[in-house]
């Protein structure tokens, strides 16, 4: 740890979600998310921080963070994504932001992480262009009650995700395996961020961002099909989601496959940002495609590292190379870590530490290129609902007895406790 050493002001924080973590789907006047009615495994109470956010608050001040994470549910602000406001949601979240305040950390509010309210969902989802316009509203009524609290706005997380994994394969939410067509969700969501990040100023955001999730893509080979078809796989997971928010244009070779005169959204998609979020897990490799395959690259298994029980790899010195390679192409605000993290079993977890401590190495050497990181956040602090694997997957610094609801700090939270105490 000794090599870990950062500046005194640098932002020491946790990330959650709220479907992942808050469970209680049927209180409190919340309605249906698209992920209330997917896959074979569901979240139902999930670690139950509706019910036990003071309990999960205690932790974060044991903790020592200075900052918190968090996303507003969207079913539970608006049940149908639209028109007033539910009075109960917006009282849980003044109680939660009011917990987190008087412990002294600074909450990180994401507007939207995954939750679309299935009635919005029905009515186009992403793929319609009025959703930008809701979605605008719904950031607007968080502005309006809660800029007061929060000390920075992330619009959407990962909207990379939600395009790829929700609308092209169909792994996640809403289920959708739309290939190349569904790039038009990548615009819609942009859209969405650059009106929101408008809202939110309006209403007196004081710093507002993005959390993207960026990985560095790597060539099969060096034959030049492979190295031409990784060049393709970044413009999509890469260039289509930073380029619009940071450069205001799109990846020239992905226009055809979004929406006519896309360009024309592009001033408003391009607000300039207070910071920019990097989400980061593991690099991707691609090589040029295969008969019959309708993509324009074959993603292929990054090997020769040891894998996380998610089967991640763990590629520590990914992130240096992921935040040095963006400092070399764009003109970056300030960088926030604003999710890495990794899934190991058991409250004894030397895998974890290690993780995160090589993680910590890597980016202290980006910031020692001259990239300006100003914090880190670790995803997740509880044990929670991840996605498509329910349960499996245990990413917490706090390990979660679902049958019990206990909590029991992992010795990675002694880690973490120790390292953000400067001690």
């Amino acid at each position: 740890m000794e090599n870990l050493i950062f500046p005194p002001e640098f932002l020491w924080g946790v990330s959650t979600s709220a479907f992942q973590i808050e469970g209680a789907p049927r209180e409190g006047g919340r309605g249906p998310s698209i992920w209330d009615e997917f896959g074979t495994v569901r979240a139902g109470d999930a670690t139950d921080h509706y019910h036990r956010y003071r309990e999960d608050v205690a932790l974060m001040a044991e903790l020592g963070i200075g900052a918190y994470r968090m996303s507003f549910g969207w079913p539970r602000i608006q049940p149908d994504g639209t028109g007033e406001p539910n009075q109960a949601g917006l009282d849980f979240y003044d109680r939660l932001l009011d917990e987190v305040c008087a412990a002294g950390i600074a909450p990180v509010g994401t507007v939207y992480h995954w939750d679309t309210p299935v009635a919005l969902e029905e009515a186009g989802g992403w793929l319609a262009r009025d959703t930008a316009s809701r979605f605008a509203e719904y950031a607007a009524i968080l502005g309006a009650r809660f800029a007061d609290r929060v000390k920075m706005w992330i619009p959407l997380n990962e909207p990379m995700v939600t395009t790829v994994f929700g609308y092209a394969i169909g792994e996640y939410a809403p289920g959708k395996s739309l290939l190349l067509d569904a790039l038009p969700t990548a615009h819609y969501q942009h859209l969405a961020h650059g009106l929101a990040t408008q809202a939110l100023r309006a209403a007196g955001a004081r710093s507002v961002g993005t959390a993207n999730h960026h990985s560095p893509i790597w060539s099969a080979s060096d034959d030049e099909a492979d190295r031409v078809a990784a060049g393709r796989l970044d413009a999509l997971l890469n260039g289509l989601f930073a380029d619009p928010v940071l450069a205001g244009r799109y990846p020239e070779e992905l226009v055809a496959y979004l929406p006519a005169n896309c360009a024309d959204d592009l001033p408003t998609i391009a607000q300039p940002l207070d910071f920019y979020g990097v989400n980061y897990y593991e690099p991707q490799c691609a090589a040029a495609p295969g008969e019959g395959n309708p993509l324009p690259f074959e993603l292929r298994a990054v090997e020769g590292f040891p894998r996380t029980t998610n089967d991640s790899p763990i590629v520590p010195d990914g992130l240096r190379e992921l935040l040095v390679d963006f400092q070399a192409r764009y003109d970056l605000p300030p960088v926030y870590i604003t999710e890495n993290g990794c899934s190991f079993d058991g409250v004894h977890d030397p895998e974890r530490i290690d993780y995160l401590e090589r993680h910590l190495l890597a980016l202290r050497a980006a910031m020692d290129s001259g990239v300006d990181v100003r914090g880190y956040f670790v995803w997740s602090l509880l044990d929670n609902f991840e996605w498509s694997r329910g349960y499996a997957p245990r990413f917490g610094l706090v390990h979660v007895d679902y049958a019990t609801q206990r909590r029991t700090p992992k010795d990675s939270f002694a880690w973490y406790r120790k390292l953000v105490s400067h001690d």
